[in-house]
């Protein structure tokens, strides 16, 4: 579990008190039941977003333990050591944020009240992830693990909306802890019904819950009662909302963070959805529902590209106003505040983002074996402009290029994927609306590629399965690090390939890849394609005279 401590520790333990202020710089996920998916699969999805955060895709094999063992405990963000848990006697092989058994597990971090942040526990949220993790044979252990963990150990971290998933159920679980003074954490965890869709990002979603549905519905036996004594909460227990009480909304999380659930959610019902746009605009209290029945259902590649989402079609659009310049880039640099002549404003929040580290689609499939029937799409840097490679529950190493240790933070390298896809999203914010049209013709070529070969994929490996399964995990790792390498070099390529199209401003004339010369076998003269009407006369508006070509004037006689 540990995390070594290094310069990007350090930053980010900087960094932290700032975040818990304001959480909306974080995550977003969105979470999918069987019945609301084309095949049956359940879904949750994850962007790890975080400044200072390397993708890499995590890995522990399985591992028997001896009696007596304990686990250091290091916080995932920062590396901190917060001291020590027991071991248990087997813990699971994990991939990333999905288990040998199919179990998955998200986040996001919404904070809540400050005076509950708890600094004498020693399990924060991203330990309870991947311990739970190592540990939970479905969603519901995993739920079990991590609150009897906290309840003995004590919650570091501050407010946490969970996604958590098997190939049966998915269940979204919030958690705040207690303050200094009282150990442990209070919480409630509601299932998705089946056939809908849910979403949080970095706010606490669950406000009123059934109490007496036990199957649907488990809580803390406190999670009413302190908020009562803490004064948070006066009324009938039926009434009680945890969001209200432990995360009150502000202009800001509604903006900030509710608006990409809003965003979400509109893409898979647009009619119900834009009941609550004046909601998501700061104009309404009529909050959104936890869960949303999708018009159609909806399959991987949809939940991808929910996950690449700036607000499109939407008011919110980020290519739509002055800030995204003359190439309609749907970006917006930190800080997320500013100030202009003592008035506060600020940039939208969306799905996407720059700062991505790591994303992944999880995609848990009942009717085949845990090692093929898991797939784990990941994908490295911003989800807009990635592609998610698949990585199968049974794969007994991680890619090369997404592996742990491999690169850091502070080091550019080619063999890093986090790396490269960097760089080439990086030469897209300067000309993105020509730029991304070249991006999603190779993002969707490899994704359409892994999506046609996935049943074949799927077909040999239980075949294998058959006859030994250590076979089939052998043929899905290689598959699995085979599509990673072609990946990366597809990408390394595409990067070359930007920077000569679109070399100082010009735009080099090409045809399926290949540059035109010109009939003495020269580079053909490139198009000068400037910008948009929009964009000079916004120019113009500013500069007034000084641009303005004018008659050369004439001798006096």
């Amino acid at each position: 579990m540990r995390k070594k401590m290094n310069l990007k520790g350090i930053i980010a333990l900087f960094l932290l008190s700032f975040w818990y202020i304001n959480p909306s710089q974080a995550c977003t996920n969105i979470l999918v039941t069987k019945n609301a998916s084309k095949d049956g699969s359940t879904f949750i999805s994850y962007a790890a977003d975080s400044h200072v955060l390397f993708g890499e895709l995590y890995f522990w094999p399985a591992a028997d333990h001896p009696e007596g063992s304990m686990l250091d405990i290091y916080e995932w963000d920062t590396g901190k050591y917060l001291g020590q848990i027991k071991q248990v006697s087997h813990t699971y092989k994990v991939i990333g944020n999905m288990n040998e058994n199919q179990v998955s597990i998200a986040e996001t971090t919404f904070g809540g009240r400050k005076e509950l942040r708890d600094t004498t526990g020693i399990m924060d949220y991203g330990s309870l992830i991947y311990v739970a993790l190592q540990r939970a044979k479905t969603a519901r252990h995993a739920i079990q693990i991590m609150t009897d963990l906290v309840e003995e150990y004590g919650y570091y971290s501050s407010g946490e909306s969970f996604s958590i998933a098997d190939p049966d159920e998915v269940w979204i679980m919030e958690m705040i802890s207690k303050g200094p003074n009282n150990k442990g954490a209070v919480w409630v965890a509601r299932k998705i019904p089946d056939g809908y869709i849910s979403a949080h990002a970095n706010q606490a979603r669950i406000t009123t819950f059934p109490l007496e549905d036990k199957e649907n519905c488990i809580y803390s036996h406190d999670v009413i009662s302190f908020a009562v004594e803490q004064g948070y909460y006066e009324g009938k227990n039926k009434n009680f909302s945890f969001a209200d009480a432990y995360a009150p909304l502000d202009y800001g999380a509604i903006r900030f963070c509710e608006a990409r659930v809003w965003s979400a959610f509109r893409q898979v019902n647009q009619k119900e959805a834009d009941k609550y746009q004046d909601f998501v605009l700061g104009e309404s209290t009529d909050r959104m529902p936890l869960f949303i029945k999708p018009v159609e259902k909806i399959g991987a590649r949809d939940v991808m590209n929910i996950m690449r989402d700036h607000f499109e079609g939407t008011p919110l659009d980020m290519t739509k106003d002055a800030g995204a310049g003359p190439y309609k880039v749907p970006y917006r640099f930190r800080p997320l505040t500013w100030e202009v002549d003592s008035t506060e404003y600020f940039n939208e929040r969306a799905i996407a983002t720059q700062q991505t580290g790591f994303s992944f689609v999880a995609q848990m499939r009942n009717w085949m074996h845990d090692p093929i029937g898991g797939i784990l799409w990941f994908g490295v840097d911003d989800a807009n402009a990635s592609v998610y490679v698949p990585m199968y529950a049974g794969i007994n190493s991680v890619p090369y290029e997404f592996a742990e240790g491999n690169g850091n933070m502070l080091e550019f390298s080619w063999d890093a994927a986090f790396w490269v896809f960097n760089w080439v999203s990086n030469m897209s914010y300067h000309r993105y609306s020509y730029m991304i049209e070249d991006i999603r013709e190779v993002q969707t070529e490899l994704e359409d590629k892994f999506a046609a070969m996935g049943p074949a994929i799927d077909n040999t490996a239980m075949t294998l399965y058959e006859q030994d399964p250590e076979l089939a995990s052998e043929f899905l790792t290689e598959y699995s690090h085979n599509q990673s390498e072609i990946t990366v070099e597809k990408w390394q390529k595409l990067g070359q390939f930007l920077m000569v199209k679109y070399l100082d401003g010009n735009l080099h004339p090409e045809k399926n890849g290949k540059f035109l010369k010109n009939e003495y076998g020269n580079p053909h003269s490139p198009e000068y394609p400037g910008y948009d009407d929009e964009y000079y006369r916004n120019v113009v508006k500013d500069a007034g005279e000084k641009l303005k070509m004018k008659d050369f004037p004439k001798e006096q006689d």
